[in-house]
């Protein structure tokens, strides 16, 4: 779902100029700036490595829930995995920009009770060792999904409902995922002062001109 949010805006965007996607199974999106390049085991994109050359940046928006899962197999997704992939592109194009789907309430310190909040930190800090030009770890709470999107499930279409009435009271807690897409183009071009995106990090970033 946040991955099909930021594919609208990049397309949407004319800063972006060329779009490869890499899935397991075809997205039905086509557009004349877009690529997509299907890869069954994101666990070793090494086969693909020379078809990763040349981008300015990777928006990594590729998670499961934790809920129901164990700590081994969880971290094999969300830890392992993203490394895998992660260093195939740092070794491709070290003057790209990482972004990294992480979560509000990340631990840093890879120390606390939470087992998703532990591996989610593991990871970012795992990941800001890679020699990319920048890695930024982007921490939504809550997000709208973008009007029109294919692959909304569960929880998210009530928020999608009720969304309007959260808004009111919390900008700083809830964001679309326009707005989260937004922000992912605009850090490439001006940065952010911290490694870790906050919620409040990403409503000030999707409000800069890109």
């Amino acid at each position: 779902m946040v991955g099909e949010g930021v594919l609208q805006e990049c397309i949407k965007n004319a800063a972006v100029e060329k779009i490869l996607l890499i899935n397991r199974k075809a997205t039905g999106y086509s557009h004349p700036k877009i690529e997509e390049l299907l890869h069954s085991d994101f666990n070793d994109i090494s086969p693909i490595a020379d078809r990763v050359q040349g981008y300015d940046a990777c928006y990594f928006c590729l998670g499961v829930s934790s809920v129901g899962m164990k700590e081994p197999d969880y971290y094999a997704v969300t830890y392992t995995l993203t490394l895998n992939f992660a260093k195939v592109l740092a070794g491709q194009n070290p003057l790209m920009t990482f972004c990294y789907v992480s979560g509000a309430g990340t631990d840093s310190t890879e120390q606390g009770r939470l087992m998703w909040a532990r591996v989610k930190g593991k990871t970012e800090n795992d990941l800001l060792k890679l020699p990319f030009k920048a890695v930024y770890n982007f921490r939504p709470a809550v997000m709208k999904p973008t009007k029109g999107a294919r692959n909304v499930k569960g929880i998210y279409r009530v928020i999608l409902l009720l969304f309007p009435l959260f808004r009111v009271f919390n900008r700083t807690y809830f964001l679309t995922l326009e707005e989260v897409g937004k922000a992912m183009i605009s850090i490439v071009i001006h940065g952010n002062p911290t490694p870790a995106v906050e919620v409040k990090d990403i409503a000030r970033l999707s409000e800069l001109n890109c």
